[in-house]
């Protein structure tokens, strides 16, 4: 198999590199991925400066670069033109240092990342692991879980022609893996005000997660659990209930 691996924490980030390290014993693996962190970028490219590109080092018998870009970049320049002479089978994102559970997926670089794979008709699994404070040796042991998925996918992978599948690894003893849906996640929004030393008036974003109770099938649910969650997430936005009534509207 040929792997394009790629991130939204950068080229330095330990879950990518323990990945490609893992996948490595199983695949080809190239490596794609931003020069710094690009986290919560969602699906944005870049079409107004260009994209540097730089050789890297991410391990033994692996070919890597690290890019100006974003996640969804990464994937379109590694497969169209950095490696545009490779077949890839198979494209990874991860792994995410924290989760990417719920609606939180629309934000996302790692699970945007995967879906340009899916854009470009690559099949394409998102991975994060539920922990920000992690060690090297924590994401080689969730590295060998992705092994497991991608092993037991390989000759299945016609079920993600039209979806990819988002992948939450939980932190702490994994008992199993579920087939999930999203849940529902919000934020106790924080606007904090400042002004620059020159003056300037700028804000920071931050919150708190609101406790919601979730379906017994979401994700949220499983990796609180100990679960690892496999949710399949497509990217048909048409709202088809909606689509035929509105037909029955006049609207202009």
């Amino acid at each position: 198999m040929n792997i394009l691996i790629t991130n939204d924490d950068g080229i330095y980030a330990d879950g990518i590199r323990e990945l490609a390290k893992e996948v490595s014993k199983i695949a080809n693996v190239y490596v794609v991925a931003p020069e710094s962190q690009r986290s919560a970028t969602g699906h944005s490219i870049t079409i107004h400066s260009p994209i540097m590109v730089q050789e890297s080092y991410v391990g033994e018998n692996i070919k890597a670069y690290s890019i100006s870009g974003t996640p969804a970049d990464c994937v379109k320049v590694g497969i169209e033109a950095i490696f545009k002479d490779i077949n890839f089978d198979l494209v990874l994102s991860g792994i995410n240092n924290g989760p990417n559970l719920g609606t939180d997926v629309i934000y996302s670089g790692t699970v945007s990342a995967a879906i340009e794979g899916l854009v470009l008709n690559k099949p394409a699994i998102a991975v994060s692991y539920n922990d920000f404070k992690v060690k090297s040796e924590v994401y080689a042991e969730a590295a060998k879980h992705v092994v497991d998925i991608i092993e037991n996918l390989k000759d299945k992978l016609d079920l993600l022609n039209d979806c990819i599948l988002n992948v939450n690894i939980p932190n702490m003893t994994v008992k199993g893996c579920k087939i999930t849906k999203l849940g529902e996640r919000k934020y106790d929004n924080v606007l904090e005000e400042r002004i620059s030393p020159f003056g300037q008036r700028y804000f920071w974003i931050g919150g708190d997660i609101r406790e919601l109770e979730q379906d017994e099938d979401s994700d949220i649910t499983c990796v609180n659990d100990g679960y690892i969650s496999i949710t399949p997430v497509n990217i048909e936005m048409t709202n088809l209930e909606k689509f035929e009534r509105l037909k029955d509207v006049k609207i202009l």
